[in-house]
């Protein structure tokens, strides 16, 4: 009988004090989203990385992935091809052209976007739109500065295209007036050039329209006019904030730019 009620009196103090102890064991936290950077015209994927290096910093996986430049179908195919290698929630951001192609990518995954002095087009748009100046004055982004060329090209005819691009005296003063000479110069030097085709090409069925958004306006821009960034943030509903920066914010304040994707991250 003794050895029976010591029995029981191990085993209820056996249970009392594994109690806590289960208790005191967190839930799982959720992994964070990888965040997916894609580049805009006149640029390369160099031109994230302020903003990937201070992401990283704070635990999150980044993605850069190489943006063709070719023409919104063709651009966000391949990002798409990039999410396909990724498992789990995704924050896809774009700057400049950037979120022209951002704005067709269709996947699950994508738990919100963000854009970065972007274009967000809506279904049929093409971005030269959004550069009216008569709606939106102020654009920079015209002869001298803006040049033309020949290049190869496989999705051109007879595999050549006609693309854009900056000229070099123009780059600092039009693209990222807010950089020292000796940056804009790096910036030249990454450079790539975009079809001119891609700017008339119409946009599909917008990304934004079924999920989250938000948007940097760059409101000192001198690309695209922060009244037209302002209207495009608003028409999708974004989560916006403005910043007293040039069209390349993402270069010269990247910690500003890394907390507007971290607020899309932890929504």
């Amino acid at each position: 009988m003794n050895i029976t009620r010591s029995l029981r009196a191990c085993i209820a103090a056996l249970t009392l004090a594994s109690t806590p102890v289960l208790a005191a064991v967190p839930a799982a936290a959720e992994p964070l989203p990888t965040i997916v950077l894609v580049h805009g015209a006149f640029a390369d994927i160099t031109s994230w990385n302020g903003v990937a290096a201070t992401l990283r910093d704070h635990g999150y996986r980044v993605v850069v992935p190489d943006n063709p430049l070719r023409g919104p179908a063709n651009d966000a195919a391949a990002i798409q091809r990039t999410l396909d290698t990724i498992s789990g929630p995704v924050v896809l951001v774009g700057h400049s052209y950037g979120g022209f192609v951002i704005t067709n990518v269709h996947d699950p995954k994508v738990r919100a976007l963000v854009y970065i002095a972007a274009f967000a087009p809506v279904q049929g748009e093409v971005a030269l739109l959004e550069l009216d100046p008569i709606r939106f004055p102020g654009s920079q982004l015209l002869p001298p500065a803006l040049q033309v060329c020949a290049v190869d090209d496989p999705h051109g005819l007879a595999g050549k295209n006609i693309d854009s691009y900056i000229a070099r005296e123009y780059f600092n003063p039009v693209f990222a007036q807010d950089v020292s000479p000796e940056v804009a110069a790096a910036m030249f030097a990454h450079q790539r050039s975009l079809a001119v085709a891609a700017n008339l090409e119409p946009s599909g069925t917008p990304a934004w329209s079924s999920a989250p958004s938000w948007y940097l306006v760059s409101a000192n821009d001198h690309v695209i006019p922060p009244a037209s960034q302002r209207f495009m943030a608003t028409r999708m509903g974004a989560h916006t904030t403005e910043i007293d920066a040039s069209h390349a914010s993402l270069v010269s304040r990247p910690t500003e730019v890394a907390s507007v994707v971290e607020a899309a991250a932890g929504q």
